[in-house]
């Protein structure tokens, strides 16, 4: 999958990859490496050229076969000293974003299934569907109630004391078409807003919508809408920091552009400011096969926003939280974490592991592999993997709960004091 959804070549690549776009129908030989020559310009519409120049790309699909979480792979995954991961949950399908409610129960969604499943904090083996809906994705909790968005609606319904729903409420009904990026994301910020994140519908254009490729925000009830940040390709996870209250999220960088580009990006993301896509990427990388209408790539990239930090292209980074629990050590304490989906687009793969965000003086300093091993050499394409990582929350006491889209599992990583 790319980013959570099917790759798009937005045109510019052979077409071959423009007519079968999804990786999963992709040959699965030992390794497939795709070379070709992009001549820029080449004209997105009929209007002047004003970006010469050549560029030679050599792109790779590289698919890591997938293996069972077996008691002994498991054991032999990467942590920092003093923490330990166990399975907390299993047999949940494909479980990808997790909220915790104010009780400690876990809410986990299942876009595949069209689920949310209700698991009780004491032990994951008690669970109960409480929510059965087409493509549900994102989760929140505010207010005593549970907010969930699918595709192009966003709903939201009552917690009862048991856990279970009371009846829903539909708050929005017309989000922009999602295309590539169907995987919306929800949250409330520290103003009571609900924040959602809506990809854009491609790996890269020009969209005619201008909410795609953006945060919005709204009121509880739906109303209100309107756009915080723009040209975010795709940033399934955003959080807000502690104290602060500034929001940070994680931005996943294009296909198709080589092994190495473009990265994925850590941005903060504030009102107002755009942060590059389509035409910028990274740290400056120009996109020569758009034209920016009625500007030049120059101003473009004059007014767009430069990540703070970057990781491994094509790793797919999906849920981040702020850790602002009190059982890790207390240099955590403010950190934030991330999982990265992995990679098909690259060779050697990247991603498939959980990294640590570490912030100085409220500032965000480095990134770090804190669970890692999930990835190991072998199969046909010579990579394996054992998990594909998504869901990420914070226990009520303090863990960290990691889910697993791949073979169903929830996992809690512990630090023994």
């Amino acid at each position: 999958m790319s980013r959570g959804g099917t790759s798009d070549s937005g045109g510019a690549f052979p077409e071959f990859l423009t007519h079968n776009p999804d990786p999963a129908r992709m040959h699965l030989a030992r390794r497939l490496a795709l070379s070709f020559a992009l001549v820029a310009p080449l004209p997105a519409s009929a209007q002047a050229l004003r970006n010469p120049g050549t560029a030679t790309i050599e792109a790779h699909v590289v698919k890591a076969a997938p293996l069972d979480a077996t008691p002994e792979r498991i054991a032999g995954l990467t942590l920092p000293p003093g923490f330990r991961i166990a399975a907390f949950a299993t047999d949940l399908g494909a479980p990808r974003v997790i909220a915790v409610a104010p009780d400690g129960a876990l809410y986990v969604s299942d876009r595949d299934a069209g689920t949310v499943t209700r698991l009780d904090p004491t032990d994951g083996a008690k669970r109960q569907v409480v929510l059965k809906k087409p493509d549900v994705h994102g989760l929140a909790i505010h207010d005593g109630r549970l907010f969930f968005v699918t595709v192009k609606e966003i709903f939201s319904a009552p917690l009862r004391p048991d856990g279970s729903l009371g009846p829903e409420e539909r708050l929005v009904a017309d989000l922009p078409d999602a295309g590539q990026h169907p995987n919306r994301t929800i949250g409330f910020g520290p103003d009571g807003w609900l924040y959602a994140s809506l990809g854009s519908t491609c790996n890269e254009c020009e969209e005619r919508n201008p909410e795609n490729a953006t945060v919005v925000r709204m009121k509880p009830d739906g109303t209100g809408r309107e756009i915080v940040a723009s040209g975010l390709r795709n940033t399934i996870g955003f959080d807000w920091q502690p104290g602060t209250k500034a929001l940070y999220g994680w931005d996943d960088g294009v296909d198709w552009l080589g092994d190495d580009a473009t990265p994925e990006e850590f941005n903060r993301i504030e009102p107002g400011k755009k942060y590059g896509w389509p035409y910028i990427f990274g740290a400056g990388i120009k996109n020569l096969y758009r034209e920016v209408p009625k500007s030049s790539l120059e101003q473009w990239d004059k007014d767009s926003a430069r990540p703070l930090l970057t990781w491994t292209a094509h790793a797919s980074a999906m849920q981040f939280v702020f850790y602002d629990g009190g059982q890790f050590p207390a240099d955590y304490k403010g950190d934030g974490f991330v999982t990265m989906h992995g990679s098909w687009n690259r060779n050697p793969p990247s991603g498939y592991e959980v990294l640590r965000v570490h912030f100085e003086n409220g500032a965000p300093k480095s990134v770090t592999p804190f669970v890692s091993g999930f990835l190991t050499e072998g199969g046909p394409s010579g990579w394996q993997r054992f998990a594909r990582p998504f869901g990420l929350a914070v226990a009520k006491d303090g863990s960290l709960y990691l889910g697993d889209d791949q073979n169903g599992v929830i996992y809690r990583i512990s630090h023994a004091k």
